[in-house]
């Protein structure tokens, strides 16, 4: 009797290892040609240790250096950090087997979470150079510095380990990785290592990196704040996160011996009367043993979940950067005569928690007939690949930018103008369109985010064009009128034997505006621990209209210590100073003003002032 071909195929059947396929699948992971693949694994690496620090509290202090090996593309890549280190045992895990970590089921925003990153480079290492990785880590001062090589057996996804050993290390604690990998390094172009560390170091302002290229010549992105990010809490999942498999996976798998507690316990935003309601409308007891129910009951849990609304869940599982840390560091890697950053509220898409920050520079040494500079990130990782694939492109292209003061070719697409555009996505789970993690996918509420933020910038950019504008016109204007009204007075007067009129009612006459400027000037005050930063705002209004004036002046205000304010008749809100100005004769001027204590030397340099009860043409002022 002949074998049926089943049996036949059965037997050539057998389970792929995940590193096996990464193995033949590499591009999956980001490494698609040795330019990109140098690119990733420092990525991936610089990566690794930014998580480490900042989850072990420790300001990173990060060194990079590349290597060229003989003539061929060949590079050794050496980073290390000033981190926690890593336990003896747990060293071939990490560095040598494909999705092995400890984030992968955090629900919380951080930059590695499938446990797939380093251990790539590794893999990519061994398949291009054949050599293994060396890696050396300690974990304290008194303790030892382990040193080992690592393979992965890409058969069985396990890590192989060759010379381990003690080492003397002049470091008290940290981790540091040396690969030999095929690749090819580019300077000075948009997606190279260097470009990878500047757009680092501006959304982690906390952190300094040291980068030694293969010419030997060594960049310091330096520190500019003593202030790490807030940790980000781990958090349940939300109801309207799960899908029907997820739900069925939960329920078998729980401790809960009911499935009230089940909903309360396992999910966030879920009461003890909320869990009553939904049950009861599913038609399902609350005591039954959450592990009993069949298919069809947990298909109608599913549905009334989906049609039930909750609570957004909570959004200290993220840690967004802040918008004064954002403009800090776009002023500190980018020369420019105006920066704007705003951080939106948080949302959710699906049941996961986002927050989208933007922020906008223009002006300066910036070109001006050339497509804007974008600075795409999630969870503060910079996405230099795949840029047209990405949401944050697609709700840039989507906005009209011509009202905002930057060209726009047939009307869409990216604008063109002397500025960059930053957007930063934070999310516990940022969905990425593949596994190398390059871009975002197109999620409308995610889209929707980011185009409010892009407008709240453009708004911004178009008022300081708007006010630079005008101001320069009635300046000239004004001295156009001082200079030539006094002589046809004078002419005037001594032709018809008359006294020479009063000019400033016919002065405000002729400009009939209004008038705000400001000014700002930073100083240090002091010596050692008791030097004092300060910032000192002025506001000046000039009553260029033939009428008296009353109105609210608001200027917004940083998240800092105030102090100084004048006139003293003010009122302090959250982000606002208000002052009841008038009322202002003709041709008067009222100046107001405060100082602000703590910041840095441009951040605070765009005063943001807002009026109310004022009628007639404003210039350097929006209306609130």
């Amino acid at each position: 009797m002949a074998v049926p071909y089943a049996e036949k195929m059965a037997q050539s059947q057998k389970e792929i290892s995940i590193s096996d396929f990464f193995a033949k699948n590499r591009q999956i992971l980001g490494f698609d040609n040795p330019s990109k693949a140098l690119l990733v694994s420092v990525k991936e690496a610089v990566d690794n240790s930014l998580d480490a620090c900042e989850e072990a509290g420790i300001f990173p202090s990060i060194f990079v250096g590349l290597e060229k090996v003989g003539d061929k593309d060949r590079f050794r890549m050496t980073v290390r950090d000033n981190g926690p280190g890593i336990v003896k045992k747990q060293i071939p895990n990490v560095f040598g087997r494909l999705l092995y970590g400890s984030r992968f089921h955090a629900i919380r925003q951080s930059r590695g979470q499938q446990g797939i990153g380093i251990s790539s480079v590794v893999l990519y290492s061994q398949l291009t150079t054949g050599k293994a990785a060396l890696i050396t880590s300690k974990i304290g001062e008194d303790y030892p510095c382990h040193q080992m090589e690592v393979h992965i057996n890409t058969k069985t996804n396990r890590p192989q380990i060759e010379n381990p050993q003690v080492v003397l290390w002049d470091h008290p604690h940290g981790t540091e990785i040396s690969v030999e990998l095929e690749g090819r390094y580019q300077k000075n172009k948009k997606q190279s290592v260097m470009e990878y560390l500047r757009a680092t170091a501006i959304v982690n302002p906390h952190v300094e990196i040291i980068f030694k290229g293969p010419d030997d010549e060594v960049h310091t992105f330096e520190r500019v704040i003593e202030l790490l990010p807030e940790t980000a809490n781990e958090c349940k999942p939300h109801p309207h996160g799960i899908e029907l498999g997820v739900l069925k996976n939960m329920l078998k798998y729980t401790e809960a011996r009911k499935l009230s507690s089940f909903l309360i316990n396992e999910f966030v935003r879920v009461s003890p009367r909320g869990a009553r309601e939904l049950l009861d409308t599913a038609g399902i007891d609350e005591k039954r043993k959450p592990n009993r129910l069949q298919l069809e009951d947990i298909q109608s849990l599913f549905d009334k979940i989906q049609e039930m609304k909750f609570m957004s869940p909570p959004t200290d599982c993220l840690s967004p950067i802040g918008d004064m840390l954002i403009r800090k560091g776009l002023r500190k890697e980018i020369d420019s005569k105006f920066a704007y950053t705003v951080t939106r509220d948080p949302s959710v898409f699906r049941g996961t928690p986002f927050q989208v920050e933007a922020g906008i520079v223009y002006g300066g040494d910036l070109p001006t007939g050339e497509s804007v500079k974008i600075l795409r990130f999630g969870n503060r990782v910079p996405l230099l690949y795949q840029q047209g694939g990405c949401v944050i492109t697609h709700a840039i292209e989507r906005i009209n930018w011509r009202p905002y003061g930057l060209e726009q070719r047939g009307g869409k697409g990216i604008p063109v103008g002397p500025a960059v555009i930053l957007v930063h996505i934070a999310s516990t789970n940022v969905p990425f369109t593949s596994e190398s993690k390059e871009a975002i996918a197109d999620v409308d509420e995610i889209m929707d985010e980011i185009g409010r933020a892009l407008m709240d910038c453009g708004r911004r950019v178009r008022s300081h064009i708007n006010k630079k504008k005008k101001l320069k016109k009635v300046s000239e204007k004004y001295d156009i009128i001082r200079e030539i009204l006094p002589e046809i007075s004078k002419k005037s007067s001594s032709m018809v034997g008359k006294p020479e009129p009063l000019l400033d009612p016919i002065i405000t006459k002729i400009m009939n505006v209004h008038v705000f400027d400001s000014g700002v000037v930073y100083h240090e005050s002091g010596e050692g621990d008791q030097k004092q930063k300060i910032t000192e705002v002025t506001i000046k209004y000039q009553n260029y209209t033939n009428r008296e004036r009353k109105m609210r002046i608001h200027v917004k205000v940083p998240d800092a210590l105030i102090q100084g304010i004048y006139p003293e008749t003010h009122v302090r809100k959250k982000g606002l100073i208000e002052w009841d100005v008038g009322p202002i004769q003709p041709a008067r001027s009222q100046r107001l003003g405060f100082s602000i204590l703590g910041l840095d030397k441009d951040d605070y340099d765009d005063v943001e002032i807002y009026y109310s009860r004022l009628p007639g043409e404003v210039i350097g002022a929006d209306p609130l």
